[in-house]
């Protein structure tokens, strides 16, 4: 188990992090591509992307970042810096930018357990062309394994964010923290992370705690090994269905049922349920507000779900509706 400890002034410094954080994405999901789970939602994921890997011209580039991050266990914490809450840009350049000490004490650690290939020598003394290779890699892997499916990420974490910030107003930081059952469990002044891979404490120290909600991550939570590192804890969200490509062949078949659903979208009450649901809202709500009954608000809600236009989260007796990135564009219109 995971113990991590608040203060106060910690509670009052707990935050969600703005948006999907690409470098983690990139990062846990090469974890779940060399897994043995068989979660149903990423089989096809999975398949395509081991597909591109083999099929890839320069397949060997791949090499060192897949050692650098095992399916189980330790892996390095200079991968997941904390400049990358701004963007994958800044995330691959404090990557780029690691000091080598941290490069020789993360990859000792690593090669306790797993065998390293010879390049990760060079990257342990901190070789800037080692260190361009690895973000390279990281960069073209991303284009294979991440991009392709980013409005599908990005809703997961939006409909998760939602209900973070739902959590804030009813309950404030404590409610945002009780809220992150059942795989973690809130005291009053510790966090325990339920099902950690080990035991220990992270002291916050005043310095609050970063929250990441994640897609690719699996069904533990993951926090950094080091405690000196500003504190993130990253946890999963509901994946909301298969991933599917955004572009290319394989998107044709979903591209057809999106078009038929999309057809059913017409009238004044659902464009008023996707104005309604622009922060986050039950199916109660939107009863409440466009003065419908609540079985024709559960059946305009389903029609825009099945559109791709909501994404629906249920919590207990109640079911919140929030907006996907399509959404987000059609009422934009």
């Amino acid at each position: 188990m995971l113990k991590v400890i608040f203060s106060r002034e910690d509670i009052l410094r707990t935050r969600v992090a703005p948006a999907a954080d690409p470098v983690w994405e990139l990062v846990l999901s090469l974890h779940l591509l060399q897994g043995r789970g068989r979660d149903p939602l990423l089989t096809e994921w999975r398949r395509t992307v081991a597909r591109g890997l083999r099929t890839d011209s320069a397949a060997e580039r791949y090499r060192l970042l897949l050692a650098l991050n095992p399916p189980r266990g330790y892996f390095p914490d200079f991968l997941t810096p904390y400049a990358s809450k701004d963007g994958l840009e800044a995330g691959l350049e404090a990557v780029r930018g690691t000091p080598a000490d941290m490069l020789r004490r993360d990859l000792t650690l690593l090669a306790e357990e797993n065998t390293l290939p010879s390049s990760a020598t060079a990257l342990a003394r901190g070789e800037p062309e080692m260190l361009r290779h690895l973000t390279d890699s990281m960069l073209r892997y991303q284009s294979l394994a991440v991009t392709p499916y980013w409005s599908r990420i990005q809703a997961a974490v939006e409909a998760d964010r939602a209900r973070r910030a739902r959590a804030m107003l009813d309950g404030g930081a404590e409610g945002l923290l009780a809220s992150l059952r059942p795989s973690m469990r809130w005291d009053g002044e510790v966090l325990d992370v339920l099902d950690y891979p080990d035991s220990r404490e992270l002291h916050l120290d005043g310095r609050g705690l970063l929250l990441v909600p994640s897609f690719f991550c699996a069904r533990t939570p993951v926090a950094l090994l080091d405690p000196s590192l500003p504190p993130v804890l990253v946890y999963p969200v509901d994946r909301l269905g298969g991933l599917m490509p955004e572009a290319g062949s394989g998107a044709g078949r979903a591209d057809a049922a999106q078009r038929e659903a999309l057809a059913a979208l017409l009238g004044r009450t659902r464009a008023g349920v996707l104005e309604a649901a622009d922060e986050g809202c039950t199916t109660g709500e939107v009863a409440r507000r466009l003065r419908i009954s609540a079985a024709a608000a559960s059946q305009h809600t389903t029609v825009l779900r099945n559109a791709g236009l909501l994404v629906s989260h249920r919590d207990r007796n109640t079911v919140l509706h929030t907006l996907t990135p399509l959404g987000r564009a059609v009422l934009d219109a």
